[in-house]
Order: structure tokens, then C-alpha cells, then sequence
């Protein structure tokens, strides 16, 4: 499959929920006064501002393979911004390394935690999450609808499951067995959405774009019909809002010494 394309514009819409995540990982990390701090995958970039806020006194970088993300960064902020792949990064000499919401897109990223740990300093911080939440109903009537008779023959293979991520002992394996200092845990935020068919509007931005990307126009607007009538079911509104449990992993480690 292609590299996706990415929608900056649709994926901030629920910049809030999105947001949060990130803050509570970052409230994690110990770093005091790091020099080099990354954001590995940074999207749009307005969350990598906060981490120049954080450290203010530290050189601190994004990156994201997504030249449309890349190109609704901010500027003049005294961060820099460029498009890479995670794959390339080298932590060599990095203090902060920090990856929100990115590594579940990558498979071999188990094997790129482990590079990244060989490659950090003494005293050197990595910090990461990603959804958990591929077998809640989003997730799962997505793939089901997907391997159903009228789309197979088009979307085999483009959707992956719960093998994206580990599971929290794994991960806790990886970082311990690389010598690092780790905690890990899981959190399920109990998101309230607003609008038409918000649960569909959420994974437009993110699950569902393999999808989007894999059929002409008029077939990803057919799925998206079908798939939004098995949402609306799966989760029904309420009069507050459409309640919307995600399920994310955290993970906060650091080299002794």
C-alpha cells in the first residue's frame, strides 16, 4: 500500500481529545533540563510547541512522513519541523525522545523501540503512547465490513487489528529488557463527541483513512454509508453527546545512570 495521505484539517477536529493523551504522558517524564528533545511523528506540530514550553532552554524537533502535516506546522516558534520517516530516526544523542499516537501505523516498531533504547545516553528519556482500541466496535465493524463479500476483493489486507500495538506487559518486556527504567500503563478516556455521525468524523481522520485511500470517491462514500449506519448503532447518542471510550497505552522510560 502507498504512504497515507493525511487531512491536517480533518484530524483537527477533535484537537481537544486528541490533545489530552499527549499532555498526560508528558507529565511523565522527569527530564529536567535536556538539551535535544524529538517528537517523533508530530503531525501538524502544535503539540510539539509543548514541549518547547516544557524545556525552553532545549533544541526541539518534529518530524512527521506526512508532507501535508509537515506543512501546516507552525513557524516562528523556534522549533524545526521537517518530513522523515520514524523508520530513519536516530536517537543518538537525543535527551527526550517523545512519539504520540504514531507507532501504531509502523509493524516493525517493536524492533525500532529497541534501536532507539541502544541509542540513548544515560539519562535520556523515551516516551510513547498509542490507542489500544482496535478491537472496540470502531475498529472491529470496520475491519468486518471491510472483509464482507462487496469490499474483500478491495480492501484485503489494508486494515490491521490489535497486532498493531503490544499489549502493556510486552511493551514493559521491550523497554526492561533493553536496560531501561519503565512505567507502563493503560487509561480509558470516556470521550463525549459532538455532531452528525461523530464517531465516523473521529476515525476519518485516523482508522479509516487506508480505507479512504484505497477506493475512487464514489465507493469510500458507499463504505462510509454503511459503516456510518453500524456506528450509530454501536454507539448510540445520548442527549449530552455520543460517548466514545478509547483505550490508549503509555509508556515512560529512561536510562539509568
Amino acid at each position: 500500500m502507498n504512504a497515507l495521505t493525511w487531512d491536517p484539517a480533518q484530524y483537527a477536529r477533535f484537537s481537544a481529545p486528541r490533545a489530552r493523551p499527549f499532555h498526560d504522558l508528558l507529565a511523565r517524564v522527569e527530564a529536567s533540563d535536556p538539551d535535544l528533545v524529538v517528537d517523533v511523528g508530530c503531525g501538524p506540530g502544535n503539540l510539539t510547541l509543548e514541549l518547547a514550553r516544557r524545556w525552553p532552554g532545549a533544541r526541539v524537533r518534529g518530524f512527521d512522513s506526512s508532507p501535508e502535516m509537515i506543512a501546516k506546522a507552525p513557524v516562528d516558534h523556534g522549533v524545526e519541523f521537517a518530513v522523515a520517516a520514524a523508520q530513519d530516526f536516530d536517537a543518538t544523542g537525543v535527551d527526550v525522545v517523545v512519539s504520540n499516537a504514531v507507532l501504531q501505523w509502523i509493524p516493525e516498531h517493536r524492533d525500532l523501540l529497541r534501536r532507539w533504547a541502544s541509542q540513548l545516553a544515560p539519562g535520556a528519556w523515551l516516551a510513547f503512547q498509542v490507542p489500544s482500541n482496535f478491537d472496540a466496535p470502531s475498529h472491529r465493524l470496520m475491519r468486518e465490513l471491510a472483509d464482507s463479500p462487496p469490499w474483500r476483493h478491495r480492501l484485503a489486507g489494508v486494515l490491521r487489528g490489535s497486532e498493531s500495538v503490544a499489549t502493556p506487559q510486552e511493551y514493559l518486556d521491550l523497554l526492561a529488557g533493553a536496560g531501561l527504567l519503565a512505567d507502563v500503563w493503560q487509561t480509558e478516556y470516556q470521550q463525549v463527541l459532538a455532531g452528525e455521525d461523530p464517531v465516523l468524523e473521529w476515525v476519518r481522520g485516523t482508522g479509516l483513512r487506508p480505507v479512504l485511500q484505497a477506493l475512487d470517491a464514489a465507493s469510500a462514500a458507499e463504505f462510509e454509508r454503511e459503516y456510518a449506519a453500524l456506528l450509530r448503532e454501536a454507539y448510540p447518542a445520548r442527549d449530552y453527546g455520543t460517548p466514545f471510550p478509547f483505550l490508549r497505552t503509555f509508556a515512560v522510560s529512561t536510562v539509568p545512570g
